[in-house]
């Protein structure tokens, strides 16, 4: 039987692996993903570095030798991070020399603490690229409101970046604007535009999470159980809207003449793809956002699901009238779309951080079992 994450290629979607292990990386599993299911790039981010390096002992022999180096919590995260970067963008390069700079990509991102922080963001995005020194990195930039400047200002310097923590209509279009500046930019100082790459990562699951909560608890206040039927359409209805406006931007003669340059679109890339609600299909949200110039990110979990019984076929701009309606009937609900896009930018934001923080007393606590280690 055929994969179906392979069939996904087909309708012109690419699958990335959200996640990075170095014990998948010395086994030779991620290899094997690369291989069998067509896996196309990798992402990752605080909460995932938390993970891993906290589990199990693939990190201990390097934290030791950093340890004996004398360097420090900050400087031990970033030589562990910096070598899965380096290792995975150089296991990856095959698929971004064939695809021409389309796929092929590793994303790293910026402290979470600098999601305020505009030339701190510019600064840290630069010192990151500079450390890597890899052709397919790309930095993680969040959409917040100081970030859309730093997201303009990096892609001008000529260094990819993975926008993240999109998710409302307006924070898209502020950063395909960003994007599209940037290259204009770039293009009338004469300078390469053909392999600078972007995506746009626009958070699923996070959206109907939230709202489905909403929704209950009008339900147990006394609302119509009527409300139950709005369950579980807001984040696919909103993901469905962002891709619309995708086609616009990247349909216009601004973007053609970018393109007759050598620009790539900048493709929106569905984020927290993982179901979380058990009463939905566990592909739901991978089955739901499947078309041309997207990039679907899926954790091992989804990957696995997809890969035994998903269903790959064009389903992005299926019912974009039910998609609007979804979201007026939400907001007639006193459910403000405005409002929960804020509310989950900055949760996701403050998520981020705490991962942040848990990471460094995680390396905290290992850098003192090593050391009982050597004392013993």
């Amino acid at each position: 039987m055929t994969n179906p994450l392979l069939q996904l290629q087909s309708q012109g979607q690419s699958v990335w692996y959200d996640n990075i292990d170095r014990a998948q990386l010395a086994s030779g599993a991620f290899q094997k993903m690369l291989e069998a299911d067509g896996i196309l790039g990798v992402t990752a981010n605080p909460t995932i570095f938390e993970k891993s390096i906290s589990a199990g002992h693939s990190y201990d022999e390097q934290m030791q030798a950093l340890i004996k180096a004398g360097k420090s919590t900050n400087e031990i995260y970033e030589e562990l991070v910096i070598q899965d970067i380096r290792t995975v963008a150089d296991l990856l390069r095959p698929i971004y020399d064939r695809t021409e700079g389309k796929d092929g990509y590793v994303s790293l991102e910026v402290s979470p603490e600098l999601a305020n922080n505009t030339e701190g963001t510019i600064a840290e995005a630069e010192r990151f690229w500079n450390l890597v020194q890899r052709p397919n990195l790309m930095i993680k930039i969040p959409a917040t409101p100081a970030g859309i400047p730093a997201i303009y200002e990096t892609l001008r310097k000529g260094i990819n970046v993975n926008i993240t923590l999109i998710f409302s209509l307006q924070s898209y279009s502020e950063v395909a604007d960003a994007y599209l500046r940037a290259l204009e930019d770039r293009n009338g100082e004469g300078k390469d535009i053909s392999r600078l790459a972007s995506v746009a990562s626009f958070f699923v699951s996070r959206v109907d999470t939230l709202v489905d909560k909403l929704l209950e608890d009008k339900i147990k206040a006394g609302g119509e159980a009527s409300l139950k039927e709005l369950e579980g359409k807001a984040a696919i209805a909103n993901a469905r809207l962002v891709y619309q406006d995708f086609k616009k931007f990247f349909n216009t003669p601004r973007f053609e003449t970018l393109r007759h340059a050598g620009a790539h679109v900048q493709r929106p890339l569905w984020a927290s793809t993982s179901t979380k609600n058990p009463a939905y299909r566990d592909v739901l949200y991978a089955e739901e956002l499947i078309g041309p110039d997207t990039v679907d990110t899926m954790p091992l979990d989804t990957i696995n699901n997809f890969r035994d019984h998903g269903v790959a076929r064009n389903t992005i701009e299926n019912d974009i009238d039910g998609a609007k309606k979804s979201l007026d009937a939400l907001e007639q609900q006193g459910i403000h779309y405005d409002e929960i896009t804020k509310q989950l930018q900055d949760e996701g934001v403050q998520k981020f951080v705490d991962s942040f923080h848990q990471l460094f007393d995680g390396i905290e606590k290992k850098k003192q079992a090593l050391k009982e280690q050597v004392a013993d």
